[in-house]
């Protein structure tokens, strides 16, 4: 059961549009916007770093913005009732009697193995091969946080800076408020009209494209996608799960940060 009349289900010139409207953003803040106002990874590494996460976090602030502005506009209101309704935040549907339930939120902890495999194990390989096959995509100093991370350096200068963690809390909120909302949110409930039942597997390619700000991640970025995020929002009628699922590698990566801000790393 669909939320939307095929009359209200968007055009291809119209998924293509709001894509752009994500996804140029960030690559504009990071090509563009961030070479000038930042100093380079090799003079000052940290300030190199957070100058990236700062940007990004805006970019992904902008979607949480624009999911809204597209509200406003389709709509004509912007209550939370409204929100709710046209982002799919509801608990998950099941597919067979379309009644909500809450049971199928077991679903959500299958879906999250998934994408801790995907994350751990083929997305790497993925991502490898990618890059070998096109080294031009490849990691540049500084733009990969697990190199970051790697960093005697910035590990140093982590210690008791509790802005980086306050930033890093922002970042984890907008990533999944700015890309849940824009793409399980706005999109996918309005794509089944020119990509029918694969309208999901669309939605997660778009998705792991929109990456193009970081192009090494967008094969495992695509996978990840299409089956641990795309495909169990399009099964159960609901943008809360797939945000669940999200915040998953959430729940791993702030506290680490916070133990090395409290200098208990490595």
């Amino acid at each position: 059961m669909n939320n939307s009349t095929p009359r209200d289900q968007y055009s291809i010139i119209k998924i293509i549009s709001i894509w752009l409207l994500a996804a140029a953003p960030m690559g504009i803040l990071v090509y563009i916007i961030n070479p000038i106002i930042s100093p380079s990874y090799e003079s000052d590494p940290f300030s190199a770093a957070i100058s990236r996460i700062s940007l990004i976090t805006t970019g992904l602030i902008w979607q949480f913005i624009l999911s809204l502005i597209i509200i406003r506009q389709e709509e004509g209101n912007m209550s939370w009732t409204t929100i709710k309704k046209r982002l799919r935040l509801n608990t998950p549907i099941d597919p067979k009697t379309g009644e909500s339930s809450r049971k199928l939120w077991v679903w959500a902890l299958v879906f999250i193995v998934l994408l801790a495999t995907v994350i751990s194990m083929i997305g790497p390989i993925l991502d490898t091969q990618w890059a070998s096959i096109f080294p031009i995509l490849s990691p540049t100093p500084g733009s990969d946080f697990n190199e970051l991370l790697a960093s005697s350096e910035i590990l140093t200068r982590l210690v008791g800076n509790w802005s980086f963690f306050g930033l890093m809390l922002v970042m984890a909120v907008f990533n999944i408020l700015g890309e849940e909302f824009i793409f399980r949110g706005v999109l996918l409930p309005k794509m089944e009209g020119v990509f029918g039942k694969y309208d999901w597997v669309v939605n997660g390619v778009l998705m792991g494209a929109y990456h193009w700000h970081q192009p090494w991640t967008v094969p495992g970025a695509i996978l990840a996608n299409i089956i641990c995020f795309s495909y169990p929002s399009k099964r159960f009628k609901s943008t809360y799960i797939s945000m669940a699922i999200h915040g998953f590698q959430f729940i791993l990566v702030i506290p680490m940060i916070l133990l090395l801000v409290l200098g208990m790393g490595p």
